[in-house]
């Protein structure tokens, strides 16, 4: 079951990244060139800004999903509606503190980005809009994400959020076509929000029929929310610092090429990130029934499958990011955005961001949040300052290398951490994978840049480019891993020829 699960929430998630990616793709251009690149900036750094604001949540959703991986496991109606009831209650405080900050940065937020020729009306108004999506998750969305969540359904997630992506995304393209202010478009947009959370709503409904959130909460539950806190500080921080910081410290035109280079190196993550979406739930379940040795199995397999993906991910976008941009930002003429050198910082920073990522999730799955929490806050302290400091000199590069180093700390702490704590297995291994991504990531790159004169005319010229690369890099981390790590390669093969299998005897059982 847990297998079958794990394959809805794979493809459900790569369903979702793929309307991202098609979305991240067309929003961005549009907006550059109906509004400029000043107002891309700006909507977005008010996105990172208010971001910062989901820290009320108190670290709320990662306690209750932990709290409950017990009771969906034994059953237990009172405690499932407890824990559920709990989280509605500080759900809705956390709501209306969020909404209180959004109010005040509306009123604060004109005076930090004045003198970059937006009104600051505008500016006010914007961050109401956006702040307005976020305070639906409080109300409405949260605690039906923990449930979901908790209960190994990642699905029902992604594709609610895939189809409120698409319909926004629609209403942004029509209004903007129709070249409507960029208030009234933001504003209309909010429908998507609206339906997104009444689908949430109704599925709750209708399958989880017993559930109470009004029983007698047990607040004692989500004593873990605190520490869960510290995680959701580093979160915030790593995704919304660069943002925010660029746009504070260098300008609005400049947050816009930060914000148009991310968007492809966000795709990568996010189709990365898809393989483990759905499995922090199915390790947590094996940690509460003490399954050490299948833990050890399907998590050494895991991160051997998940460190070939990063490598082959990223050694595609190392090779393909620049004549991807000369395409997308043709007609850009408010900023310069043909920057080789932030493509190669991009591509550094994701790589080691993404290292670490198995073992956050085992982080996540164990509810060690309080055991690491300092940890996180050093993580959090090092890209904020070196952010900060850096930017004023080296622009863009600065807050990238800011991420490095935050990065760079945290992989090498949890490298160690996890497999005393959690998994009980040597980490040589994992440092012999991540050397081998490494190795194998430069022998597929330097070949395709050095000795492949690629001369690119439309996208299509582009994608058929990009496919050819894609398989080269397949061959040769393929070819690397299988040779270096044979018996895990038969592992993972035997796994998914059974999950494969599976899938045939449900479908002729009507299942």
């Amino acid at each position: 079951m847990r297998t079958k699960l794990s394959i809805y929430n794979s493809i459900s998630a790569v369903a979702l990244q793929m309307v991202n990616i098609i979305v991240n793709l067309i929003l961005p251009r549009v907006m550059i060139m109906v509004y400029g690149s000043n107002v891309n900036g700006l909507v977005t750094s008010i996105r990172q800004f208010i971001s910062y604001f989901n820290l009320v949540e108190a670290g709320l959703a990662g306690a209750a999903v932990y709290a409950l991986y017990k009771p969906l496991a034994e059953k237990r109606s009172d405690d499932i509606n407890g824990i559920l009831s709990a989280s509605n209650r500080f759900y809705n405080i956390s709501g209306f503190i969020f909404s209180a900050l959004v109010l005040v940065t509306a009123f604060i937020y004109p005076m930090l980005t004045s003198g970059q020729g937006i009104d600051p009306f505008t500016i006010a108004a914007l961050v109401v809009i956006i702040g307005a999506s976020g305070a639906l998750e409080f109300f409405a969305v949260g605690k039906y994400k923990v449930l979901y969540t908790a209960d190994q359904k990642s699905y029902i997630i992604s594709l609610i959020n895939a189809a409120a992506v698409a319909m926004n995304a629609v209403i942004i393209l029509i209004l903007a076509g129709l070249r409507m202010n960029i208030v009234i478009v933001q504003l209309v947009a909010l429908i998507s929000f609206f339906v997104r959370s009444a689908l949430y709503i109704i599925y709750g409904k209708l399958k989880y029929k017993n559930i109470d959130f009004s029983a007698p909460p047990k607040n004692e539950a989500l004593d873990k929310r605190w520490d869960a806190l510290v995680l959701q500080i580093l979160g915030a921080a790593s995704t919304a610092t660069p943002v925010v910081v660029t746009s504070l410290f260098v300008s609005l035109s400049e947050a816009s090429v930060f914000v148009t280079y991310n968007m492809v190196f966000t795709s990568v993550l996010a189709l990365l990130t898809t393989f483990s979406n759905g499995l922090s739930a199915i390790f947590g379940d094996m940690l509460v029934r003490n399954e050490l040795t299948t833990l050890q199995k399907a998590y050494q397999q895991y991160e051997y499958l998940y460190y070939a993906l990063v490598a082959w991910g990223y050694s595609v976008a190392a090779v393909m990011i620049m004549p991807f941009m000369k395409i997308y930002t043709a007609g850009f003429t408010d900023a310069e955005y043909i920057r080789p050198t932030v493509a190669a910082m991009f591509v550094a920073a994701g790589i080691i961001t993404n290292i670490k990522n198995p073992q956050g999730m085992l982080v996540i799955s164990a509810g060690l949040y309080r055991e690491t929490r300092l940890q996180s806050l050093i993580q959090a302290l090092i890209i904020v300052v070196a952010s900060i400091v850096l930017a004023p000199y080296f622009g863009i590069a600065g807050v990238l290398a800011g991420a490095i180093l935050s990065n760079l700390y945290r992989d090498i702490d949890l490298f160690f951490y996890i497999p005393r704590t959690v998994t009980k297995l040597s980490p040589v291994m994992t440092i012999r994978r991540v050397l081998r991504l490494c190795v194998l990531f430069f022998v597929a790159v330097l070949p395709a840049i050095y000795f492949v004169d690629i001369n690119i005319r439309s996208y299509v010229h582009w994608a058929l480019y990009a496919v050819a690369i894609g398989i080269w890099a397949l061959l040769v981390i393929g070819a690397g891993n299988i040779l270096m790590e044979r018996k895990t390669a038969a592992a993972v093969y035997e796994r998914i020829r059974w999950m494969a299998m599976s899938r045939q005897k449900d479908n002729k059982s009507g299942v």
